[in-house]
């Protein structure tokens, strides 16, 4: 064997190989890195239901405070006219209402009061508070809120908690109740959704 031969031969074998890392080891540290972001996702996505779930229990609690000052029905509202002459606004006539003192509101015409009055009627956070008290009057207390995006669903149950109000035998003090039950609601579905954000992955 020559002594050029011998020298390769000593190379190729005794060289030490650089370990190259599994390959599963890139696709775990993957599905770590997505389940640490998508845990974060939600937990910020919870965090922000959270809050406007308190933000609601606090409209709530001021549109119950709007029906223990006054409380009217068949109408949305009644005010104090240029004149000082008590007056009755509809749904359809409320817009008219915006700025004039208030005197009394049915159970809806509270909650939009309490949101800013009829220039806001069609907020999300009216809707959403709207969601909450027509929970509190149709689903058995300690449910999920169901929540409803579709319009023509919300106005059917702005019609529900309407014709509620306006029955003959109501009184302000079953309103204010379901006022306060609404309340409820937004607290109990603001700790159902904070036990449902995942726990953060181990690092």
């Amino acid at each position: 064997m020559t002594l050029e031969f011998r020298v390769q031969h000593d190379v190729a074998t005794d060289a030490s190989p650089v370990p190259s890392p599994p390959a599963h080891r890139g696709i775990r540290g993957l599905i770590a890195r997505y389940a640490a972001h998508r845990s974060a996702v939600l937990a910020r996505r919870a965090e922000a239901h959270v809050e406007e779930l308190r933000d609601l229990e606090g409209l709530l609690s001021d549109a119950r405070a709007v029906i223990e000052r006054g409380w009217v029905q068949h109408a949305w509202f009644a005010y104090l006219d240029d004149h000082g002459r008590v007056r009755k606004a509809s749904s359809a006539a409320a817009a008219g209402v915006q700025g004039r003192p208030l005197v009394g509101a049915c159970l809806v015409g509270a909650v939009v009061s309490a949101a800013g009055g009829p220039a806001v009627v069609h907020s999300q956070r009216v809707q959403r508070a709207l969601d909450v008290v027509w929970n509190a009057l149709a689903v058995e207390e300690g449910s999920p809120v169901l929540w409803c995006p579709a319009p023509d669903v919300r106005m059917a149950r702005v019609r529900d908690l309407t014709t509620w109000n306006d029955r003959a035998s109501r009184t302000a003090e079953e309103v204010a109740g379901l006022l306060l039950t609404a309340e409820r609601v937004a607290v109990q579905e603001a700790a159902r959704v904070q036990e449902r954000v995942p726990a953060r992955p181990r690092a």
